[in-house]
């Protein structure tokens, strides 16, 4: 296929059928009981979802009956619909891998459909493909990141509730409400034996949590119905993989009034509601033009430090001041500068889709890149706005909102416009944002070991600055090759990783370091830096290998680009990873 735009592509490969010819697959996400209604092409409303409805309405007197799965529009994309669906399995399987028959019996979807897929989510970088596995990659993260920067909270906020944290030697988050549940878009941990699990992205049930309370205050009446069905459909919050379930089920009783004491309080706790020893307390953070619930922040305990009792006593005056705090920043941040969004999108699925032929998605690829066009300015788009962000064509953009909105990844907006939902981070995030540098390097370390037939390496420097600690390696075939294991320290200043880690006079000047036998009689060495959003260099990375194999010569002609393009695609992964999750070093 040519690379072009003008056309809509609404037929694919994946299993012959029509784009809009099939029923959205089982997300594992909670049921939703409406479907987007259709409307006309000329409209920039095409996806409408739940309104947004004012604060203060209380919980209906009747409960709604188990919700019924929507079916996808007639004009929803359906690859888009399973790559949703596939990623979202990803999302909730440990480690965020599972295997290609796995993912053929979670989806139900054909091996063949499955096989194309993931694919064309390598190709996008979103997956890793290791054999018969599929594994989420650091590169799925800038969805959401697009909500998050969207959002604007985490970077507005972020640096109070890390303040905040430090203050109390107490773990803070922050969380947004997410139709019936809460969304977590921060978190400051604490290294304990018995510290915070959740992650950003993961999804917890309002009623077992602190900000739920907070949240349901301004819930509609559908709201609260939604709620209802959910509770029925699924009392031990089966559906909620990021929490136990829940042994005890609480009387619904028991949130509605919890929801009545929030809204008198303006303050809610959650006695070990999620699990055994587990205490928070949460503070609504309310936006400064409406009145109504940004976010919560909450403080978050175990019982071996805290009781509820005490955590309000004795931290509930400094949350409340720190709230404070957030709601001046939002007062008065200056308006967002709106970055340029990325760039040849729809250029790149074409060329993608002309030289893999079949095995490419392009209505997969191209739905996701609608998600990109959102970000710090640019929260609300039209349909005309998004169709020129990618560079899709118009009805092209259109059919991908509608399923989007049918995800619930998206929702209507005043004046035509689009909004990114806090579903957003499902698509792979929570099990993400826990991925540590040597993680990111793994395979990139391992591609450049097959392309060198040469160990490769991962250091970074000591707290003393004396020594290199190696993180990450893959090794070679080779009969004799560089070994040293992971954990590994060696002097820095005998060692190519270390001249770098140091920026001594020569990799300062070259961007690289050759150490030549210095370490050890026949090992010759060359590394580069490896750097950070910020442009610090925070490890670096090496090839190692005999010297009688190649001169130093030819260890820059040969080994070097091959080198620096390795810790180019590291830095770019990290670079995604790094935005608004702190990515361990080692």
């Amino acid at each position: 296929m040519p690379a072009h735009t003008t056309h809509d592509a609404s037929r694919d490969g994946t299993d012959g059928a029509r784009d809009g010819s099939a029923t959205a697959p089982d997300t594992g996400a909670p049921a939703e009981t409406t479907a987007p209604a259709r409307t006309k092409e000329s409209s920039e409303a095409v996806a409408p979802a739940e309104a947004v409805a004012p604060a203060g309405t209380t919980a209906p007197a009747t409960k709604a009956v188990a919700p019924v799965k929507a079916v996808a529009p007639a004009e929803a994309v359906a690859p888009l619909l399973r790559g949703i669906a596939v990623l979202r399995r990803l999302t909730e399987a440990p480690g965020g891998t599972l295997s290609l028959s796995a993912l053929e019996k979670t989806t139900g979807l054909a091996r063949s459909t499955v096989d194309r897929l993931t694919a064309t989510l390598a190709r996008m970088g979103y997956v890793r493909l290791d054999g018969r596995d599929v594994t989420l990659a650091p590169r799925l993260m800038e969805l959401g990141n697009a909500y998050l920067a969207a959002l604007r909270l985490p970077a507005l906020l972020s640096t109070r509730a890390d303040e905040l944290a430090d203050e109390l030697d107490e773990s803070v988050s922050l969380a947004v409400g997410d139709r019936d549940g809460i969304r977590f878009i921060h978190q400051a941990t604490r290294r304990r034996a018995m510290s915070l699990s959740f992650r950003i992205g993961d999804l917890l049930p309002a009623e077992r949590t602190a900000p739920g309370p907070l949240f349901a205050t301004e819930w509609t009446d559908p709201d609260w119905h939604r709620w209802w069905s959910r509770r029925a459909a699924d009392p031990a919050d089966h559906t909620f993989p990021a929490v136990p379930p829940s042994e005890h089920v609480t009387p619904d009783e028991d949130f509605t009034l919890r929801t009545a004491r929030a809204a008198a309080d303006d303050y809610a706790l959650d006695d070990q509601l999620i699990e055994p020893g587990l205490v928070a307390l949460s503070v609504p953070v309310r936006d400064p033009g409406t009145g109504r619930v940004a976010c919560v922040a909450s403080v978050v305990s175990h019982t071996s430090r805290h009781t509820a009792a005490d955590l309000r006593t004795a931290l509930l005056p400094r949350l409340r001041a720190a709230v404070a705090a957030m709601e001046d920043d939002l007062r008065t941040a200056p308006p967002p500068e709106p970055g340029p969004p990325r760039a040849g999108l729809a250029t790149w699925t074409g060329a993608s889709k002309q030289e893999l032929g079949r095995e490419f998605v392009e209505s997969l690829a191209r739905g996701l890149t609608v998600l990109t066009a959102f970000g710090e300015g640019r929260s609300a788009l039209t349909l005309t706005q998004v169709a020129q962000a990618t560079g899709l064509a118009r009805a092209t953009a259109r059919r991908a909102l509608i399923t989007l909105g049918h995800e619930g990844l998206l929702a209507p907006a005043p004046d035509h416009t689009f909004t990114l939902t806090p579903r957003v981070l499902s698509l792979g995030f929570p099990p993400l944002s826990r991925t540590s540098l040597p993680e990111i390097a793994q395979p990139h370390l391992t591609a450049l070991a097959d392309r060198v037939h040469e160990s490769t390496s991962l250091a970074v420097l000591s707290e003393s600055g004396e020594e290199i600690q190696y993180t990450a390696r893959a090794s070679t075939t080779r009969v004799l090759s560089a070994r040293v294991t992971v954990g590994a320290r060696l002097p820095a200043r005998a060692t190519a990783l270390g001249h770098v880690l140091l920026a001594l006079p020569e990799a300062r000047t070259q961007g690289y370091a050759l150490v030549d036998e210095e370490l050890e009689a026949g090992l010759r060495s060359l590394a580069v830096p490896v750097r950070d959003r910020a442009g610090r260099v925070v490890a670096a990375v090496n090839v190692a290998m005999h010297a009688a194999r190649r001169t130093a010569a030819a260890c820059r002609t040969d080994i070097l680009p091959e080198l620096s393009r390795t810790a180019t695609h590291i830095e770019a992964d990290l670079s995604v990873a790094g935005r608004f999750v702190h990515v361990p070093l080692t």
